[in-house]
């Protein structure tokens, strides 16, 4: 294992930038105890290594520093914000930060940290990609309906709001217009996430093998192949599916086939196999509500007597800041960047309101 040298006379920016490093190291360690508090069993464990292996790192820039350690620098506000989040959520939003904090060490390129530093942290971002993809997973079904509910929401609503407003007609009809469109579209969302959820469970259930089906085993004649025909089915060659299926009729015991079958019926009702997939209620809830949050914001001028054209600059300004928060969080759990993300969704909200709001301009000029 290479290790880094001290050097004999280091610069005032070395000193600068081993000191920033040293308190990253140590509080990025805290933000991993503070995370693994809120877990158990083997993530709290991962986590628990993860400090310990930025304890090392933190130990290889006190002894870089010698007595100058004891004058180290705030944290960065990146650290900072980690910390805090970690302290009061602990979710796997905290995780999906960690993980683009990671993927941007510079280690690889300074001269004073070790390959094995170095390559700790290559390997910090891959592990923290897995414990934060176990999060996401947990969030998927339900929180993929809010987010993108409300986007749909923000985007269709102030569209609608500004195509109608540009045909010049009174600001209640603009009221009245996006308040319908506001219930049209979160039923509409409500219902087709619910169908869609709970469709997709049910074609899952299909897929699962019977629990009770050992009970045919015993008064199976397996020269007639019939037990083979289930492996054939489930991918095996004609060969394999027939000797397994010899050795699983001479092995049957009743007792153990049926205390299986009543674990597997057991473990099915304290765990949802299909967790991935989210609850059909809890998908057309989140869908429902969060549409509508979102379709609200667009009509809040006009409910505060706002008209013409202060409305039409407040509706977008408004909806313009709710788009930068969600394309963030959706930038923030994809570990891309949330900036990029939130610019993105920005451009696409802007661009459908400015589609609406030009063609209003043009009907309210031919109608008048």
């Amino acid at each position: 294992m290479s290790q880094a040298t001290r050097p004999d006379e280091p610069s005032r920016a070395d000193l600068r930038r081993w000191s920033r490093y040293l308190a990253d190291e140590r509080a990025e360690a805290a933000v991993y105890r503070d995370l693994a508090r809120r877990r158990a069993g083997e993530e709290r464990a991962i986590l628990l290594a993860l400090a310990d292996a930025e304890g090392r790192h933190e130990a290889h820039w006190m002894s870089l520093l010698g007595d100058r350690a004891a004058r180290v620098p705030a944290v960065s506000l990146r650290t900072r914000i980690l910390g805090f989040f970690a302290r009061r959520f602990g979710s796997v939003f905290v995780l999906a930060l960690a993980q683009r904090a990671e993927s941007r060490s510079p280690y690889e390129t300074d001269a004073h940290a070790t390959a094995a530093m170095a390559a700790d942290e290559r390997i910090h971002q891959e592990v923290v990609r897995g414990l934060a993809a176990r999060g996401r997973a947990r969030l998927s079904g339900t929180f993929r309906a809010a987010v993108f509910g409300a986007n749909d929401g923000l985007v269709s609503n102030l569209a609608l709001v500004l195509g109608i407003g540009a045909t010049g007609v009174p600001a209640a009809t603009v009221l009245f217009t996006g308040i319908a469109g506001l219930l049209a579209g979160a039923l509409s969302m409500g219902a087709g996430e619910y169908v869609s959820v709970r469709s997709q469970r049910e074609l899952l259930d299909a897929s699962t093998p019977d629990p009770e089906v050992h009970t045919a085993v015993p008064h199976l004649d397996v020269d007639a192949n019939e037990l083979a025909l289930v492996y054939r089915a489930r991918g095996m060659s004609e060969q394999e599916a027939l000797v397994h299926a010899r050795a699983v009729v001479a092995e049957y015991d009743p007792a153990v086939a049926a205390a299986r079958a009543a674990e597997s019926r057991a473990l099915g009702a304290v765990t949802d196999e299909h967790e991935e997939i989210g609850s059909a209620w809890g998908a057309a809830t989140s869908s429902f509500c969060f549409f509508a949050s979102g379709a609200v914001i667009p009509v809040v001028p006009y409910l505060l007597g706002l008209t013409g054209v202060a409305a039409v600059v407040t509706a977008a300004i408004l909806v313009g800041l709710a788009l930068l928060v969600t394309g963030t969080i959706v930038g923030v759990l994809s570990g891309a960047s949330p900036w990029r993300r939130a610019l993105r969704q920005l451009a696409i909200g802007y661009g459908a309101a400015a589609a609406t709001y030009a063609l209003g301009l043009a009907f309210g000029t031919t109608l008048a």
